[in-house]
C-alpha cells in the first residue's frame, strides 16, 4: 500500500515528541499536521480530514479522552482511525479509551518503529479504505453521502438512525453496549436515556425490512451487526 499521500494530524503538547513522531512519519512517506492544544487540533477537523489521527491524553487545555469521545461522536470524522500515545498505562485508561473509541493504544515510552507499523496497520483495515459498506450485498452504507441503501432503494432514515447504523456497520459483529452508544450519540448528555437506544434501534430495523435482520440484539449488553 502506498502511504506517501495519507495524512496524519497529530496532537501531542510536548514538542520534542510531537518532532520525533512526525520526522518518523515524514520519513516513512506520511503527510502530518502537528498541534499542541485541542482547541487547535478541533479547528483543523472541521476544516480538514486527515486519514489517521494521533493522539496525546494529557493536554494544556483539555483530556484527549474528551476529544476523543468528540471525533466519534461527529459524523463527518467518526471513522477516523485514532491511535493513542500516552504515559497513561494503567488498565483501565487503555479500557476507557478503546471504549471510547480508539482503534489502538500506545504506552510512553515506544519505539517509533513500532508507532510507524501501527499507523501503517491501521490505514490497511478495509473500514477506513471505504466510503461505503456492503453487507450481504443487500445493505449499502454509504458513509461519505450519508445514506442507506436496500435492495438498491433507498431508506429514509433520521440523522441518529443514520450514525447508529454507521457505528455498528463500521465494525461488523463488535457489540456495543448501549452505553458506549449514547456515548457515541451524544456524548455526556445525562438527560437521554439508555431505553432512548431501543428505541432507535426498534425503527432503524423496521425501516430496514429485511435488512434489519443484521441487527443483532445482545441480551443484557447492547446490539452488533451480524451477517447471517
Amino acid at each position: 500500500m502506498d502511504f506517501r499521500s495519507k495524512t496524519i494530524a497529530v496532537l501531542e503538547d510536548e514538542d520534542d515528541i510531537r518532532e520525533l513522531i512526525e520526522d518518523a512519519l515524514h520519513k516513512a512517506g506520511f503527510i502530518t499536521f502537528g498541534f499542541s492544544k485541542g482547541e487547535d487540533f478541533l479547528r483543523f477537523l472541521g476544516e480538514t480530514k486527515p486519514d489517521l489521527l494521533i493522539l496525546d491524553l494529557l493536554l494544556p487545555d483539555g483530556d484527549g479522552l474528551d476529544i476523543c469521545k468528540y471525533v466519534r461522536t461527529n459524523p463527518s470524522t467518526m471513522n477516523l482511525p485514532i491511535l493513542i500515545v500516552t504515559a497513561r498505562g494503567a488498565e483501565e485508561d487503555r479500557v476507557l479509551g478503546l471504549e471510547l473509541g480508539a482503534d489502538d493504544y500506545l504506552v510512553k515510552p515506544f519505539s517509533l518503529r513500532e508507532l510507524v507499523a501501527r499507523v501503517k496497520a491501521l490505514l490497511r483495515r478495509p473500514t477506513y479504505r471505504q466510503e461505503g459498506v456492503w453487507v450481504k450485498d443487500l445493505l449499502y452504507v454509504d458513509f461519505k453521502g450519508f445514506e442507506a441503501f436496500v435492495g438498491g432503494k433507498r431508506v429514509d432514515l433520521t440523522p441518529t438512525e443514520f450514525r447508529i447504523l454507521q457505528i455498528l456497520v463500521s465494525r461488523k459483529g463488535w457489540v456495543f453496549s448501549r452505553s458506549q452508544l449514547l456515548d457515541r450519540l451524544w456524548g455526556t448528555d445525562k438527560a437521554v436515556s439508555e431505553r432512548t437506544i431501543d428505541v432507535h434501534v426498534k425503527n432503524l430495523r423496521e425501516k430496514l425490512g429485511e435488512a434489519g435482520k443484521f441487527i443483532k440484539s445482545v441480551r443484557g449488553v447492547g446490539y452488533k451487526l451480524q451477517e447471517d
